[in-house]
């Protein structure tokens, strides 16, 4: 097999190790020689001057949970640097040791056969922790707002029953008030607002239970860590507003998507990055955000072809195309009503998704605002085929149709 880079080095990187392993292609002798280094600073400098007295040229790492980023931030800029998925360079079973994975790494670099993840700019990076730390926290405030529901139920108080948002202007004051030790229902219905469409007997009623001052400690506790986290949200959301400026027109361009707000417009530019250069096509970036099919076949049998996870980028976009297919006369609408009437919704809404990244990416190569291909793009691109099934439908009704082109 041809060597592609005489002079490699793989690295299986822990927590406290780094095992490197240098491997030089002299003729048709190879040479190895492998060292471990620790991971603070100092440590990785020397194993930076090592490599760098051997005279590598690249250098590939084991993704292995972040660990992996310090190293990667030293290294950069001494030699060229390639991430690679810890899924896809799988050993051979056998005896598995750290110096055998820094070999296998090195072994596989050196003939080429290592494809590179996506690693982000410094800017990119910064922007992904941020929006990332946010909807980390946005979902630790919807555990907190079950945790309140969860005390209520065991007050045997009814107001998640009668009210839509616990945490809105009216629950808000209910809850603060039952924290404080207020009991009485009726004056615990008083402070609904008076757009709350249940009834003053209904609140009555759903207020009325067995609070202790165990409940009310524990309602104080949550709502203090709603307060909390709320105060957490905002700090970040100007923080990413600060990191958005170099990308202000990339966000502007997409949000002219329907469905994609300025949260979600955000995560797309710090996942992806804004100049989407490392991906080829539209189809490689589908592909690296789970939002196409996977192939799975052998002996002419298909196999599962279900679409990989991902935590970030996917989930958002799935809201977003939930968002989007509620607007009228247009082209996702349409799109989620004609394959769900074939595939079922939650392929329908996925099919939407990777139509709203496809044409992000599209957008940003172009440095261009989304433009909608309407509701009846898929009448016009069908148009005989639709007219058949028109007449098929009318002729099952007893009907004999003859078409005819208009003037």
């Amino acid at each position: 097999m041809e060597v592609l880079h005489p002079r490699c080095a793989g690295l299986d990187v822990h927590k406290d190790t780094v095992v490197a392993c240098v491997r030089v292609s002299q003729g048709s002798s190879v040479r190895r020689e492998v060292r471990t280094f620790g991971t603070t600073t100092p440590q990785i400098l020397v194993l930076v001057e090592w490599l760098q007295a051997e005279a590598v040229t690249h250098v590939a790492l084991e993704a292995t949970g972040v660990y992996w980023k310090p190293v990667w931030h030293l290294l950069a800029g001494h030699f060229d640097l390639i991430l690679a998925n810890a899924r896809q360079i799988k050993n051979v079973p056998g005896r598995k040791s750290d110096v055998r994975d820094a070999e296998w790494i090195a072994d596989l670099l050196a003939h080429g056969l290592i494809r590179s993840s996506f690693v982000p700019p410094a800017p990119v990076q910064e922007l992904r922790d941020l929006t990332r730390t946010r909807k980390q926290l946005v979902r630790e405030r919807g555990q907190h707002v079950q945790r309140l529901q969860k005390v209520l139920e065991d007050a045997n108080l009814k107001l998640a029953s009668v009210i839509t948002d616990l945490l809105g202007q009216s629950g808000r004051a209910m809850l603060e008030a039952l924290a404080r030790g207020q009991w009485d229902p009726a004056q615990l219905a008083d402070l609904a607002h008076p757009r709350v469409r249940a009834s003053r007997a209904t609140l009555v009623e759903a207020l009325t239970g067995r609070v202790t001052e165990h409940h009310r400690f524990l309602l104080r506790l949550h709502l203090s860590q709603v307060d909390a986290l709320d105060s957490a949200v905002s700090a970040l959301e100007g923080r990413i507003e600060e990191a958005l400026a170099p990308f202000r027109r990339s966000v502007e361009h997409l949000v002219t998507i329907p469905g994609v707000s300025d949260t979600a417009a955000a995560v797309i530019v710090a996942e992806t990055g804004a100049e989407l250069s490392t991906f080829p096509t539209a189809g490689h970036l589908l592909s690296w955000a789970g939002l196409c099919p996977g192939q799975n076949e052998s002996a002419g049998k298909r196999g599962s072809t279900r679409t990989k996870r991902q935590r970030w980028l996917k989930t958002t976009l799935v809201q977003a195309a939930w968002a989007a297919v509620k607007k009228k006369d247009s082209y996702a609408r349409a799109q989620f009503h004609r394959i769900k009437a074939r595939r079922g919704s939650k392929k329908a809404i996925i099919a939407v998704a990777a139509s709203m990244l496809t044409a992000a990416y599209h957008m940003l190569q172009r440095d261009t605002d989304y433009q909608d291909l309407g509701a009846d793009f898929f009448q016009r691109r069908n148009r005989d085929r639709g007219a058949y099934q028109l007449v098929r439908r009318l002729q099952s009704l007893g009907y004999d149709v003859q078409l005819r082109t208009a003037a």
